[in-house]
């Protein structure tokens, strides 16, 4: 064995990867199983952010042609300066070996998403030290689109102030959308359910695609690559989602009686990490709906195997309902809900928070789904089929979980035949998301990670505060409202969530001021900052 390696480069900006491409020159059997790349990263000094990981990072390659003659290795830099790496090819009792050195410079790139170590219920990134104020949706099927398809639909919802997506490396196969009750969703020249992360004997079927788990579709991971460089060109998080719907057998192709030690699986979360870990954008999701599928346990095998496979310490969590059993787990950098409607606002978002403060280890509660726009699935047994399912009622409920201190993720309509929450795909006639930029852009005016929920502070509304020098209220029907605050001056004004728009009030002033009561009955904000 006499490979010929091929740096791309001798610089690369921090967080931006450097690539090392390998060429054997002739094909290779078995190549995903036979051909193991590993490489050894020694930066500058330690790295921040790796979950007390050694300063030398052990980083995984991966093979990059069907035919197995050319695998790759990226080397990802988080800091400023010389960074040494050394690369080893293992294939059938052969060893190659090769050394070099590349520099990073500064660009100030955000980096990666963190939790913040001072405050633990919010995110920044780390290249920067900007906080993160989540705004998040659901596009599942987003790879499935065409290259163009994908690349409109990350930049509509960008410019709608959405930063990160959701989007599944195993997506549902499906005839249409007719299995998550979105039938007018259907396949066309340009969008496919039928795609996935291996070969199939099958491609077209639905059913029975005939999945070879030991072999790759490298032009599917090639085209993922480029949804994630689109995002990361917009500062967009891709969160990426490893399984969704696998209770059937063409989501899952895995041994379901192995509780994470199926090989294949394993290989499954490793080549994902090799491949995708390099992207500063990638956050990961063990799988959307684990309870469904999978015991318990099985994630807090996965996770920490996953946790072990990416050099980097992407930050990773998993979807479920309205349990996370995780709380206490080291792989597990924040908490995932699925709590429709109503019964996943404010008073169960604050309580998930209240469960997770009692461990010693806060960490940011995230209400994953709580309701599509236009979504009627009165099949899935409720007592109603909640027609109310609509854009104004998620952005109200997206206030509600903001005000427990937590953040959400939601989903635009499908009804169409867009795509809306299956896709990503959306046009002008869709104006949800207009709701939640106006939230995005009220917070983000000020440092919201220092707030805390205070119901005990406003009797009749929800609060937020920072007390003493900032106070959040939030009156979802107007009214008014008591409120507790801190004696001193405050400036005082009115938000309007619906339009974005501020009205100024004349100073507040404690002990002794009184609320006026709200412009109208929709909702309405109040914001007291201390002068």
């Amino acid at each position: 064995m006499n490979p010929l390696f091929l740096p791309a480069t001798r610089q690369v900006d921090v967080y931006e990867y450097l690539q090392v491409t390998i060429r054997f020159g002739h094909p290779v059997a078995d190549p995903f199983r036979s051909v193991q790349v590993t490489g050894i990263l020694t930066p500058p000094s330690r790295s921040s952010g790796t979950r007390g990981r050694s300063e030398d990072l052990t980083v995984l390659g991966f093979c990059d042609s069907q035919d197995g003659s050319v695998h790759r290795i990226r080397f990802l830099p988080t800091m400023p300066g010389l960074y040494d790496y050394a690369i080893t090819v293992h294939h059938e009792g052969d060893e190659a070996l090769y050394a070099g050195r590349f520099e990073a410079v500064s660009a100030r790139h955000r980096g990666l998403l963190r939790v913040d170590p001072e405050h633990p219920w919010h995110f920044l990134w780390s290249g920067t030290g900007e906080h993160f104020f989540w705004n998040a949706t659901t596009s599942y099927l987003m790879a499935g689109n065409s290259e163009e398809g994908i690349a409109a639909a990350i930049a509509r919802l960008a410019a709608k102030k959405i930063n990160r997506i959701r989007v599944s490396l195993c997506p549902s196969r499906q005839k249409d959308g007719g299995r998550w009750y979105e039938p007018q969703v259907i396949p066309r020249e340009d969008f496919t359910y039928c795609y996935g992360p291996w070969l199939s004997a099958r491609p077209e079927s639905v059913e029975d695609p005939g999945w070879d788990v030991t072999r790759f579709d490298v032009a599917y991971w090639q085209k993922f690559e480029r949804l994630l460089a689109h995002a990361r060109a917009h500062d967009m998080i891709v969160s990426v989602i490893f399984f969704t719907d696998a209770r059937e057998l063409q989501n899952y192709p895995f041994d379901r009686e192995k509780i994470g030690d199926d090989p294949d699986e394993r290989r499954y979360y490793a080549y994902a990490a090799a491949r995708l870990a390099a992207f500063s954008n990638v956050e990961w999701c063990l799988t959307n709906e684990w309870a469904l599928f999978r015991p318990d346990e099985w994630a807090d095998v996965i996770g920490p195997y996953l946790s072990e496979c990416d050099p980097y310490g992407h930050l990773m969590s998993i979807h479920g309902h309205e349990r996370f059993p995780y709380r206490t787990s080291e792989w597990a950098d924040f908490a995932m809900f699925q709590r429709w409607d109503e019964h996943g606002g404010y008073d169960f978002m604050l309580k998930n928070r209240q469960e997770q403060a009692a461990t010693g280890r806060p960490m940011p509660q995230i209400n994953e789904e709580y309701g599509y726009e236009d979504h009627y699935p009165g099949q899935w047994g409720e007592a109603r089929a909640y027609p109310a399912r609509s854009a104004d009622t998620r952005r109200r409920l997206a206030w509600e979980i903001t005000m427990a201190g937590g953040y959400q993720t939601t989903g635009e309509s499908a009804a169409n035949g867009l795509g809306g929450w299956i896709n990503g795909r959306g046009d002008d006639s869709m104006t949800m998301l207009d709701g939640y930029a106006h939230l995005y852009d009220f917070f983000t005016g000020f440092d919201w990670w220092k707030l805390e929920p205070r119901p005990d502070l406003a009797h009749g509304a929800l609060c937020l505060a920072e007390p003493g020098q900032r106070y959040i209220v939030y009156l979802p029907q107007g009214g008014s409202a008591t409120l507790q605050a801190a004696p001193g001056s405050y400036r005082a004004s009115w938000f309007n969530p619906r339009t974005g728009t501020t009205r100024a009030l004349p100073d507040a002033t404690f002990p002794g001021w009184t609320c006026p009561p709200a412009p109208d009955t929709d909702d309405w904000a109040l914001h007291l900052e201390r002068r």
